[in-house]
């Protein structure tokens, strides 16, 4: 299948689009500056110029692609005004991607987030949350995924867990390390006791592939690895490879994401694993922390 990405350069992006490429499928990435024009042509990958905004262009791609994988978002973080434009960003994107696939049967998988469940880890049948700092983003998701599921459109979602690292870096982790650099010192916001998934990034992109060729139409999918680090755990071994104190911080300290941040969010793929023979194989969060961060 030739698949059109959204985000196809990040983190996770980066690793989608080889594992795609890898297993013969090509990609066509979204690419708003000539570095990521760049990056994915150094990857094998066709470049459509554009950016989440570009609305036209994405149109068109994805009308022309045999599916499309959405993993973009917005980068500013500073407000709760930030966060809603990011928002209203992507919902426009992945409505006009999906509004392209009608009636074809072709598979679209969504980026999506673990959800929280009181005294358990989340499992696939939970649902996203639909209030708080990104609950327009769940909201969007849900909506899509039912709707278009009803119109001939393979759709799915890949629920991302807090932390998708590779390398000692990325995600709600790699926040972490870097305010622990800036600031000199590891921070945790609440108890600490709280608990983030987590997921290698080699090993989420395993499981966008396996949504775009074996999904039925809409189905949820859990990328977790780890199914719940106590997030003090996470700091302490930050401090200990950056030789820094640890010590708990004001909630406040994370800005619009630090309700998130606080809370307990352990997450299952138990029934990923199970149903799309989907197993991780590379390293769990601490692990690629202690092996890779330096001071």
């Amino acid at each position: 299948m030739q698949l059109f990405i959204t985000g196809g350069t990040g983190n996770i992006g980066s690793a989608v689009v080889a594992e795609l490429i890898e297993h013969g499928h090509g990609a066509a990435v979204l690419a708003r500056s000539d570095a990521s024009a760049a990056l994915a042509r150094e990857a094998g990958a066709a470049v459509v110029r554009g950016d989440l905004a570009d609305l036209a262009a994405i149109r068109t791609a994805a009308d022309a692609a045999d599916g499309a994988i959405h993993l973009a978002f917005g980068n500013d973080f500073s407000g709760p005004d930030a966060l809603a434009a990011n928002i209203a960003e992507e919902t426009a994107a992945i409505e006009t991607i999906a509004a392209a696939l009608v009636g074809s049967d072709r598979p679209f998988a969504i980026v999506s987030g673990t959800p929280s469940a009181v005294g358990r880890p989340s499992v696939e049948s939970d649902p996203l949350p639909t209030e708080g700092p990104v609950g327009g983003r769940g909201a969007t998701v849900t909506r899509v995924l039912e709707e278009f599921a009803a119109r001939g459109v393979r759709t799915s979602a890949v629920r991302l867990p807090r932390t998708v690292h590779k390398d000692g870096d990325g995600g709600f982790a790699g926040i972490l390390t870097q305010m622990a650099r800036r600031s000199g010192v590891s921070g945790y916001p609440g108890t600490g006791e709280q608990r983030w998934p987590a997921v290698h990034s080699l090993d989420a992109a395993v499981l966008f592939r396996l949504a775009i060729e074996r999904a039925p139409a809409g189905s949820a999918w859990h990328a977790v690895q780890d199914e719940g680090d106590a997030v003090r755990d996470i700091a302490a071994v930050i401090g200990r490879r950056l030789e820094l104190p640890v010590q708990q911080l004001p909630e406040e300290t994370y800005g619009p994401i630090g309700p998130i941040f606080a809370a307990d969010q352990p997450a299952s793929s138990a029934f990923t694993r199970a149903e799309l023979g989907w197993t991780p194989t590379h390293l769990g969060l601490l692990e690629d922390l202690e092996r890779h961060l330096r001071p």
